[in-house]
């Protein structure tokens, strides 16, 4: 996973079976950086406190996090890795 910017937010990005994938990047819980969590299948588990997100929607799969994560667009142009922000 890494951490990147887009129109001013801070996103997570995650490339799964060569697709990429976006989700806000600060947990919704305590606001930690998901991008320093650790990627299971399609969820990662923020380093704080537990919250675990799907990286392919945001929804929240485990607390103690309650809101989702926004989910972005991924686009591939040539070499570059494009978000719908």
């Amino acid at each position: 996973m890494i951490d990147a910017g887009a129109g001013g937010k801070e996103i997570c990005v995650a490339n799964i079976g060569g697709k990429y994938y976006a989700i806000g990047n600060r947990c919704t819980h305590m606001g930690c950086l998901l991008s320093d969590g650790t990627l299971r299948g399609e969820n990662v588990t923020c380093p704080c406190h537990g919250s675990v997100f799907n990286v392919l929607t945001g929804a929240v799969v485990k607390g103690p996090a309650q809101k989702s994560e926004p989910a972005y667009g991924v686009r591939i142009e040539e070499d570059q890795v494009l978000i719908d922000v």
